[in-house]
């Protein structure tokens, strides 16, 4: 509603009815002065003033009081917002007022109650022009103690319950744009505000600004949580039926007739949907925001799991466990609720450097120059691929595709289903982490040479190196790359090398993308034993910011949306924020070296040298 409105409806409040104003105007011609004068031409001078200025008001309210047939029957136009009877704000604090008032006027004379009667009736009566300058006026004769009074009582009179007056959907529309805090305390308002605050759209909205992404209101981010938990609550049935009981059923009873089987299968289909269960958008946006502040306010739990006979090289996290590779030639798999050993795998004859794996299969490379997969269900190894001439140090996968680094400079590209294998030169040391991007199809590749280098997986070539003085490159081996999709705006190094460097970037960012460029990631990670970890923009090929902190060698990182966790040779693990570079955490107390690190949504973990694993629980 605007104010012009709400100015003309002030206009259109009901007036007094002419007869009643006619008779206040008789009643106050039938007066005597206040004063009695025994002057009789005085008092005949007295009684023509008054008359005149009675007849100056009568013609006043005479003139300004409007014809009631031509107010609006409904009451959006015929009153004010504050004096519309549909309209429930402040409605009981006005009547408590007007008994104030009305106590108030019991105990004046009648002929000065009359007189303030008369004063209110003239204002009712007057346009809004005039109420303005009658207004005005008055305010100017008022001392402080008057015009503190005033103050006080505007306060709670502007005050507007714009959220239960306007429609529902532009209620919803204006909560919002409010922050979980806001949220909160609107819903402790009143029942109506509570019933609008934490409705389910709203939370949705929230939800979709935050999770897995940086609200650009407010900064904060929300982690998506592992297996994408959003609303759905397991019910007891779908937990004793399983997505898979109709395939289990065919697989065990070969025997049985096609029919059964489709039976089983319909079965399956129709009990799943039904036992489905969805929670609301504000406990979705509840347990995540727990997540998020303990992250920031470093708030966490840590337990220490033992179990290998050698320092740890390798690790990843998964919904509900942990594996784990160690020099001692074994991986391992790990409950993250109990910190239990659910199996141990052999079949490498020297340590496991690297590993990865996703819902169905473990793939693994060793010393021995060895890549493995396992079914790590059943403990089984699948395969076994024969090919580099030294070390396999690094590996990862994308369906039916791996990448694997050695120690004997190469990268290998993997085809499973052709069988067909392709090596990449171009590096001249250890291959130390190789990082496949999914939607463009590219992997990077980080070397003891102090290069990363992207690859193109179609055409196997080398698109861009990363490197180098003139691009602030690192001066130590790279122990880690990872591709990342920033989609806000990150701090960067203010420092510019020279006018040259200005001019081509300008140049490179004026330069049209290609279709396949528009899908290359925006960043890389990278960290190397110069202590350094850097971020480097994937399009110009130059390094834009370097974060300082650790005191030796930075082995390992892992990164999500929002940040960073580094593990290092000084036996500390750091966590970093992604956007700002900022180290937001430092956890010392390890009797190791950190040799890698894996990071989750709701936890990270560790690994040392001795051996020992330690994870900590941020929920």
């Amino acid at each position: 509603m605007s104010v012009s409105e709400d100015t003309e409806r002030c206009t259109k409040k009901p007036r007094l009815d002419d007869k009643v104003v006619f008779r206040m105007a008789n009643q106050l011609e039938g007066k005597a002065g206040l004063e009695q004068n025994t002057d009789p031409k005085a008092d005949k001078k007295k009684l023509s003033s008054n008359t005149d200025k009675n007849n100056n008001v009568t013609n006043f309210l005479t003139h300004h009081v409007v014809d009631q047939s031509m107010i609006p029957r409904d009451n959006f136009h015929k009153y004010c917002y504050r004096h519309n009877p549909d309209v429930t704000c402040n409605k009981n604090t006005d009547q408590c007022k007007m008994d104030e008032i009305q106590d108030a006027m019991e105990k004046i004379p009648p002929r000065d109650r009359e007189a303030i009667t008369h004063v209110w009736s003239i204002f009712s009566a007057a346009p809004y022009q005039h109420r303005s300058l009658i207004l005005r006026g008055l305010l100017s004769q008022c001392c402080f103690p008057q015009l503190s009074m005033i103050s006080e009582e505007v306060k709670s009179l502007i005050r507007l319950d714009f959220i239960s007056t306007l429609p529902t959907e532009l209620s919803l529309k204006i909560l919002c744009y409010l922050d979980c805090a806001s949220l909160c305390n609107a819903a402790q308002v009143s029942r109506k505000w509570k019933r609008l605050a934490d409705d389910d759209r709203v939370w949705h909205y929230m939800c979709e600004q935050h999770i897995d992404r940086k609200c650009p209101q407010c900064g904060w981010g929300l982690p998506l949580l592992a297996m994408k938990r959003a609303r759905h609550i397991p019910d007891e049935v779908s937990k004793e039926i399983p997505h898979t009981t109709a395939i289990d059923v065919k697989d065990n009873n070969t025997n049985k007739a096609s029919k059964n089987t489709n039976t089983n299968t319909t079965v399956s289909k129709e009990v799943a949907p039904a036992a489905r269960k969805t929670r609301p958008w504000k406990v979705v946006y509840s347990e995540r925001y727990k997540v998020e502040r303990n992250w920031r306010k470093g708030v966490y739990k840590v337990r220490t799991i033992e179990g290998h006979t050698d320092g740890v090289t390798c690790m990843q996290l998964g919904y509900k466990i942990l594996m784990t590779g160690s020099y001692d030639s074994t991986i391992k798999i790990w409950n993250l609720e109990t910190g239990a050993l659910i199996r141990s795998l052999g079949g490498h004859t020297r340590g496991v450097r690297t590993l990865a794996f996703d819902d169905q299969k473990l793939i693994t490379g060793g010393l021995d120059g060895t890549i493995k997969v396992f079914n790590y269900h059943t403990g089984e190894c699948i395969s076994t691929y024969h090919g580099h001439n030294n070390h396999v140090v690094s590996l990862d996968f994308i369906g039916k595709t791996i990448v694997s680094g050695s120690a004997d400079q190469t990268v290998k590209v993997w085809h499973v289903e052709t069988r067909t294998c392709y090596t990449l030169r171009g590096h001249t040391d250890w291959v130390n982490s190789v990082k496949i991007h999914p939607k463009s199809m590219t992997c990077f590749s980080a070397s003891d040479d102090t290069t990363i280098r992207m690859w193109d997986l179609k055409t196997n070539s080398c698109i861009k190196v990363f490197g180098g003085e003139e691009n602030k490159g690192h001066v130590g081996q790279v122990q880690c790359v990872i591709p990342l999709n920033i989609k806000y705006e990150i701090v960067e190094d203010l420092e510019k090398d020279n006018f040259a460097d200005e001019t081509r970037e300008a140049q490179d960012s004026a330069t049209p993308e290609t279709e396949e460029e528009k899908n290359y990631p925006t960043h890389i990670l990278t960290s190397s034993l110069d202590t350094t970890i850097k971020l480097w923009n994937v399009k110009t090929g130059k390094c834009v910011r370097t974060q300082f902190g650790h005191i030796e060698g930075v082995w390992s990182i892992a990164a999500d949306t929002f940040r960073i966790v580094s593990g290092a040779h000084d036996r500390t693990i750091k966590v970093w924020d992604l956007q700002s570079g900022k180290c937001m955490h430092t956890f010392g107390s390890n009797d190791s070296s950190v040799s890698c690190v894996s990071l989750g949504d709701t936890r990270f973990a560790s690994g040392l040298e001795n051996g020992k694993i330690k994870v900590y629980y941020f929920d």
